[in-house]
């Protein structure tokens, strides 16, 4: 009741436990029994003018390829396999580190290195690649990773970790082991991956671990798994357990080798996981569901504010943000009964029927007596249907 614009200021200046509210909402709405969910994670940049507002800086925004003046967020989604949808369940502001060297501390001299001579020099010690120093972005990945099984206490069984080819690299795998996840990521298309070296002799061992560079125009067959044909394209993939000298471990690594059947034009895509034992099919079918958190980002940027809110001060801007990824879990849950009748329905119909739907009950208060069943039907029908894409069913015309 009430809803003055003071109103909305409270709620905006309100410190709300968002990370709470969203695992509740998806446990209670949006969670089914018998699913696979995978951890999905990835960053949104928005677009913001002026100085004030908390945490704006400059970064890169992979719409317009270059660095923009705005926020940041990164956004922890439960993906369903089944279903094929993400649901945003963690949501953290990305600040930039605003440390700056005092111009008044004095300048120390640089000396220039000597040049050592051929060799390794002494006393030096293998470094573990399993200990790494996490980034800063990796430490608020693990933390948020933490914060959600804290909530979910192992009421959800989440195995893989499934992020773009920003972090397919060593120190991105050893966040998610550390946090008890196997990662699913894509390597850049010239990475350097060796055959693991295998003694002529089964019964000696040998200290070589790598053997010759993996080929990606003479991929060995072997390693082949499958091939199809779609619309002249011919894909071909290989999968094999590899070795990268960046890497601690071993990756199970998935090629899929495009061939332009008209020109010959040949390219190639390098996924890769932790899990040895995972198949290529599954690689495939996770990697490509990591995209549905891009359909979350343009719904809470299209519909639901994420571009365009004004909020200045850490806790507006906290709650705008979270608000807006919560109202893409909310008109999921809503779609959901609502593609009962309208199979087509998206949220543009959604938001105009229940627009028309607040129409019509405002409209009623001031009447004197309420209209018949059937009139008061096709008002709703009339009302409900301004502004829709699609016609409204007659389903929901009666109810």
């Amino acid at each position: 009741m009430g809803g003055s614009y003071r109103t909305m200021l409270r709620f905006f200046h309100t410190v709300i436990p968002w990370a709470t509210l969203f695992w509740i909402f998806f446990r209670k709405h949006l969670w089914r029994k018998n699913e696979v969910y995978l951890l999905a994670g990835d960053e949104v940049v928005i677009s913001k003018s002026g100085k004030q507002t908390y945490g704006v800086d400059k970064f890169f925004s992979s719409l317009v390829s270059k660095p923009i003046e705005g926020l940041s967020f990164f956004v922890v989604s439960l993906v369903s396999v089944e279903r094929r949808q993400s649901f945003p369940i963690g949501i953290e502001q990305i600040i930039k580190s605003n440390t700056q060297v005092n111009s008044t501390l004095p300048i120390k001299e640089i000396k220039p290195k000597e040049k050592r001579g051929r060799g390794r020099p002494k006393g030096s010690k293998n470094k573990t690649k399993t200990e790494v120093i996490l980034t800063s972005e990796l430490l608020l990945i693990k933390k948020m990773i933490n914060s959600l099984f804290k909530l979910i206490a192992n009421f959800i069984p989440l195995t893989y970790l499934v992020v773009d080819g920003h972090f397919g690299n060593n120190n991105a795998l050893q966040m998610a082991r550390q946090v008890n996840l196997h990662i699913i990521s894509k390597l850049r298309y010239d990475s350097a991956l060796y055959v693991p070296y295998e003694h002529s002799e089964s019964q000696k061992r040998s200290r070589r671990k790598y053997a010759q560079k993996l080929d990606y125009r003479n991929i060995p067959n072997k390693y082949f798994c499958k091939s199809e044909i779609e619309d002249e394209i011919q894909t071909d993939i290989y999968q094999a357990t590899l070795l990268h000298k960046e890497f601690a471990q071993a990756l199970n690594v998935v090629i899929l080798v495009k061939t332009n059947l008209k020109n010959n034009a040949c390219s190639h895509v390098t996924l890769f996981s932790s899990d040895l034992d995972l198949s290529f099919d599954k690689i495939i079918d996770y990697y490509k569901l990591r995209f549905q958190i891009e359909f979350n980002f343009r719904d809470a940027k299209q519909f639901w504010g994420l571009e365009d809110f004004m909020n200045l001060s850490q806790t507006a801007v906290t709650n705008a943000a979270n608000l807006a990824f919560f109202m893409v879990n909310l008109s999921h849950h809503l779609l959901a009964d609502f593609r009962k009748h309208n199979p087509d329905s998206g949220i543009i119909d959604l938001k105009a029927y229940y627009r028309g739907f607040r129409y019509v009950r405002e409209m009623l208060k001031i009447l004197p007596q309420k209209p018949e069943p059937i009139l008061l039907a096709q008002i709703f029908a009339k009302l409900t249907s301004l502004g829709r894409i699609h016609p409204l069913s007659t389903g929901v015309e009666a109810s």
